[in-house]
């Protein structure tokens, strides 16, 4: 079971590194953000598997304090380019 999980971990973190070219890129704002949101959201899909493959639960918590933070920051990253009228760089 180990083994199978350590391998979904790798093709989503293998996909999270695809997401960020689309977050590093664009070519709007809006995929940036949302692309930004996709690899924090893998990474968290990763930090829960580590959690059951080593069997360590403090890393529960910590996947825990990632998704609160992933969720403020995100909300006030929107809230802050609604704000500023979601300028696009041409």
């Amino acid at each position: 079971m180990d083994d199978f999980l350590t391998v979904i971990a790798l093709i989503i973190s293998v996909n999270a590194v695809i997401c960020l070219y689309r977050a590093a890129v664009g070519p709007t704002t809006q995929d940036r953000v949302l692309g930004v949101n996709i690899v924090g959201t893998k990474t968290l899909v990763v930090v829960i598997l580590v959690t059951y493959i080593l069997a360590e639960n403090f890393f529960l918590d910590v996947a825990f304090v990632y998704a609160l933070l992933l969720f403020v920051v995100t909300v006030a990253l929107s809230r802050y380019l609604e704000a500023e009228g979601w300028k696009e760089a041409s």
